[in-house]
């Protein structure tokens, strides 16, 4: 098939911007937190952390145990998107990036120069040395060469930290039969659950399955293409670019309350809204849920006739809240999210005949709203709901998402937009 991709992945990301920006941290145990609570979990951790059995989801005070002497942060969004961006530019002096798979991942194509195992290697030591050299020498990274992108980033994680893996056509599937069903993108929990149930419970019987059994397995399409990806093949899996916009926060003390977790709700629904129209796509359900240390976790979801209004989804909202178990309103919730769901593009959407006028007035409505927020900082101007919460919720970063500077509470070019442009 010959080497097509190159995949990048920075090891450990968020522990290593902060060792990069703090010595003393370098050689310690890091653990990433969302904020510096007891209550809360770790969102990342540093290797040496992760080889005491802190990982992503290890509450804080478990971390303390299981490793005596972890350093406790708070996650620093603007520090990590500002090396992202540096490190994207160094990797595009090298090669050019294909897509930006998420803050601490990039894929690259190898087709137009590097093709040649050598040349694939070279560059991918020229990405390591300029990293080190022009960014930090805390930012390593874990390179996969492959066929495609599936296989090159199984590479990745064939050898942390700081490896570089190539999977050639004689590679496969020798190089591929020690890992379990779960490392390879495209098989979650559920699918590994299926693919047992129907007898293939390891990836050699994964990789000897037919293509037909896969599909259907699978139930449709993405069963052949994961067949042929597998060997080398060239053919993604398919995936819609917007599927959910959604928001979560950790409840400081002052708002483990009734009023203080559906004011911090408000203020993280009206982030959403406008996150979905800044992606030009409408929503049709809307989930809320809560996490308490003393109950299980409460959610649910409703549905409605798409649509991207502020004031609509602050009534879907406000009915969901009142549908907890009257047992729960005693509670004082640890963690409160919202996810807006069903999205559908903008082209896709066609007005209510009966309705038109209002829509049209609140899309203007929404539209000064967004843009006042833009010009002078998210929550400048909010709808009430949120009164009281308005600097709660602030901006939360995934790996599998990089905020906008502009839809966020960090704009490093907001100070010169209100001097009129002036540098």
């Amino acid at each position: 098939m010959g080497l097509r991709t190159l995949a990048v992945d920075f090891n450990s990301f968020f522990a290593s911007c902060e060792m990069q920006e703090r010595p003393e941290l370098r050689g310690k145990p890091v653990g990433i937190v969302p904020v510096m609570a007891e209550t809360t979990s770790c969102i990342a951790a540093s290797y040496a952390a992760k080889a005491r059995g802190v990982k992503v989801g290890t509450g804080v005070r478990e971390a303390r145990a299981l490793c005596p002497g972890i350093v406790i942060v708070a996650q620093r969004p603007a520090l990590y998107i500002g090396y992202h961006r540096r490190l994207v530019a160094e990797i595009e002096s090298c090669i050019h990036i294909t897509k930006v798979k998420s803050v601490d991942e990039v894929e690259c194509d190898l087709t137009a120069t590097f093709a040649p195992r050598e040349k694939a290697v070279a560059v991918a030591r020229q990405i390591k040395e300029r990293v080190a050299r022009r960014v930090g020498a805390c930012l390593t990274s874990s390179i996969g060469i492959a066929p495609n992108w599936l296989l090159a980033k199984l590479a990745t994680d064939m050898q942390k930290p700081d490896g570089l893996v190539v999977l050639d056509d004689e590679d496969i599937p020798q190089k591929l039969l020690g890992l379990e069903m779960t490392d390879i993108c495209g098989i979650g929990p559920g699918m590994d659950t299926r693919l047992r149930a129907h007898g293939i419970d390891s990836v050699a019987k994964l990789y000897g399955a037919t293509r037909a059994e896969l599909r259907g397995i699978w139930g449709g399409v993405n069963g052949e293409r994961m067949h042929g990806m597998l060997r080398g093949e060239d053919i993604p899996l398919t995936q819609q670019e917007h599927q959910t916009v959604g928001h979560s926060h950790v409840l400081p003390p002052g708002l483990k309350s009734e009023a203080g977790s559906l004011g911090v709700l408000h203020r993280l629904l009206q982030k959403a809204a406008m996150r979905l129209r800044s992606i030009g796509h409408y929503a049709g359900g809307l989930v809320v849920n809560a996490d308490y240390r003393d109950a299980p976790s409460w959610g649910e979801e409703i549905r409605f006739n798409e649509t991207q209004d502020t004031l609509t989804l602050t009534g879907a909202l406000n009915q969901l809240w009142a549908k907890r178990p009257p047992g729960l309103r005693r509670r004082k919730p640890m963690q409160v999210g919202v996810v807006l769901n069903r999205l559908l593009a903008m082209n896709g959407h066609t007005p209510d005949l009966f309705a038109k006028e209002q829509e049209t007035a609140r899309e203007r409505l929404h539209h000064a709203v967004d843009t006042l927020n833009q010009t002078f900082g998210n929550g400048s101007v909010f709808y009430g709901g949120a009164f009281g919460a308005k600097d709660n919720a602030p901006m939360r970063i995934a790996f599998t998402r990089i905020p906008t500077p502009e839809l966020e509470e960090i704009d490093p070019g907001r100070e010169r937009r209100l001097r009129g442009g002036k540098s």
